[in-house]
């Protein structure tokens, strides 16, 4: 499963996110763009793969320069396969936390998926899903560590990317070990990635005929570290986002949001880990 090609019909703008964010759904799979103040913009996350010209089409058609940079949540297939076409043709740098290195580099590759986690027809495909690493070269830079941690949870504040600026990024791993989040404070924005969704994320496919917008967790069959996960759930909910853009589903808004992240945390267990992980 290397490559299918994704039709016109697969492809969906996400408009009017929130000041300056808007989104591309290729298939079952978000990638966001960030404009700043001074008028450059990011790009967050690369799409399945064979889906490099979708993103350049959509770019091109609100953007009048290239990204200042392409920056990765983490690095699975889903998120990164156009990202050495995309990064080699607009010449920019690719940012990601330094722990998906092995994945991003060729070195290693992902965890064997949890078959067992049940759901629907995503789990149900998810040994023919690309587990080896990409190799993006040279373009690679790291999102680095501040020294001091968060005070409730222990996870890391990154620092503050010149390419990304209001933005905070903090390390919220669990589904993979490096994932990150990005929160903007000035108005409560959280890109999320897939520390958690907002459609079911085992059966992407039939949700997608619905698309009913609720808070699930990070796609099982795929999660590494479910303690991790967990604990960054419990951070993103003390950030008290009022809009959420997460890497699968579609984006929420308004003044539940932050009451419906608390639920997600406080009953994660529940609602996100599948049996066949939870404590006996």
């Amino acid at each position: 499963m290397d490559g299918v090609a994704v039709s016109e019909e697969q492809i969906t703008p996400i408009d009017s996110i929130a000041e300056g964010v808007r989104g591309l759904r290729i298939a079952f799979v978000n990638v966001f763009a960030v404009t700043h103040p001074d008028g450059s913009w990011s790009l967050i996350d690369a799409a399945l793969p064979l889906s490099a010209s979708h993103i350049r089409s959509w770019a091109e058609a609100h953007f009048a320069t290239p990204p200042n940079a392409l920056i990765l949540t983490h690095g699975h297939f889903d998120h990164v396969s156009a990202a050495k076409e995309l990064a080699e043709g607009w010449d920019i740098p690719i940012f990601a936390h330094s722990l998906e290195y092995p994945y991003l580099t060729g070195k290693e590759e992902y965890p064997k998926p949890n078959v067992g986690a049940g759901g629907g027809m995503m789990t149900l495909l998810s040994p023919l899903y690309p587990r080896r690493p990409i190799d993006i070269g040279s373009r690679l830079r790291a999102l680095v560590e501040r020294t001091e941690a968060s005070s409730e949870t222990g996870l890391a504040k990154l620092q503050e990317l010149p390419e990304l600026p209001g933005w905070q990024i903090f390390h919220t791993p669990g589904h993979t070990p490096g994932h990150v989040s990005f929160f903007r404070p000035s108005d409560r924005t959280l890109l999320v990635g897939d520390a958690f969704c907002t459609t079911k994320p085992e059966s992407f496919f039939e949700a997608a005929v619905v698309q009913h917008a609720e808070l699930h967790g990070p796609p099982s069959y795929f999660t590494s570290d479910w303690d991790a996960a967990r604990n960054s759930v419990k951070l993103l909910a003390a950030l008290e986002p009022t809009v959420l853009a997460p890497g699968h589903g579609k984006p929420l808004s308004g003044s539940n949001v932050p009451s419906a992240l608390r639920q997600l945390s406080t009953d994660f267990d529940k609602i996100a880990v599948p049996a066949n992980e939870r404590p006996k």
